[in-house]
């Protein structure tokens, strides 16, 4: 039987290949093996529409054991990781097949610190999935409970933009690509913060429009439209908001290896890359670790998948890390 759990979590086309029944036992399995019983778990989604069916089966698991699930709502992955991190939460379930099309979805599951789970806690969940009657009900009295924690949001919104302030966006035009995902409502208000000016693109989903032909996997109508206006800058996020690919006022795209280049580069300009040590995937090109070496830093390469980045940058000590699809972890945030 192939693993349950890929490099990102447990997916497949929703309703079809990833059924409820395993999103129920995912939170009869998380509410067992990280909350321990009373307690509470976050629970956040992008904008498909399957989104919902997920969200309430894996509210009915958790509560069947006990465990109260605070539901976010749309959120960006990045919010929800530091939603667990900064609330009282055992734990974090994100609901998204991030860069994918609509038709699928996904479980993503993060520990009381807003991480991914290594391979060793995912292979534990995945034991407790195949057997979750085994773990029994509680009663009644004893039942978890459902709570609206959409007002949650506001705290990582204000805590982005008091970062974003602090940089001097006056006078720069950008466009924003939100890929009709859950980046559509937090991140202009993000970007604006740095005194900016911002247009927003495909920030209307509708359930089924998220990632279709715009977003960080496939940039060209952004390009365009920066080209066309007269824009500074264009971003495209993906479905969850956690990739990001740029493009020039040229109207070229600039992927992440790109943006992982520039921000390497500008920190070791003024030695405030911890470790001088960028952390990036195997899929990494060869001219990005060229310059961040010309530069005085140090490259380090990964298998592919965001928390293997992360578990590089721990034992390496740097501040940076990402891969060419346009994930970035700058560590002190």
């Amino acid at each position: 039987m192939p693993r349950l759990f890929g490099t990102d979590g447990i997916r497949g086309i929703a309703n079809v290949e990833l059924k409820p029944t395993t999103a129920y036992a995912l939170g009869r399995a998380t509410a067992h093996r990280l909350v321990g019983g009373r307690g509470a778990i976050i629970v956040g989604q992008d904008t498909r529409r399957s989104c919902d069916l997920f969200v309430a089966a894996i509210t009915a698991g958790a509560t069947s054991l006990g465990t109260d699930v605070h539901r976010a709502g749309v959120v960006p992955t990045p919010a929800l990781a530091f939603l667990a991190a900064t609330g009282a939460y055992a734990a974090g379930i994100m609901v998204s097949a991030s860069h994918n099309p609509a038709a699928d979805n996904g479980l993503k599951v993060l520990d009381r610190d807003g991480l991914k789970l290594d391979d060793t806690m995912e292979d534990e969940l995945e034991q407790l999935i195949w057997r979750t009657e085994e773990l029994g009900g509680v009663g009644n009295d004893d039942l978890g409970v459902a709570v609206d924690a959409r007002d949650r949001v506001t705290a990582y919104v204000m805590h982005r933009m008091r970062l974003a302030a602090a940089i001097a966006g006056g006078g720069i035009r950008i466009i924003l690509d939100a890929a009709n995902g859950s980046g559509s409502a937090v991140a202009p208000d993000i970007l604006a913060a740095t005194g900016a000016s911002v247009e927003v693109i495909n920030a209307a989903p509708d359930g089924t429009n998220i990632n279709l032909h715009c977003g960080a996997t496939d940039p060209a109508g952004l390009a365009r439209a920066v080209a066309e206006r007269g824009a500074d800058v264009g971003f495209a996020l993906d479905g969850d908001a956690d990739r990001l690919v740029a493009v020039d006022a040229a109207g070229r795209i600039v992927d992440g290896d790109q943006v992982l280049g520039i921000l390497a580069l500008e920190r070791l300009g003024r030695d405030a890359l911890d470790g001088r040590t960028l952390v990036v995937s195997v899929l990494s090109n060869g001219g990005l670790q060229r310059a961040v070496e010309a530069a005085g830093g140090t490259v380090v390469r990964t298998p592919v998948g965001d928390k293997y980045i992360f578990d590089g940058m721990k034992v390496s000590g740097a501040g940076l890390g990402g891969e060419k699809s346009g994930h970035v972890i700058v560590r002190e945030h």
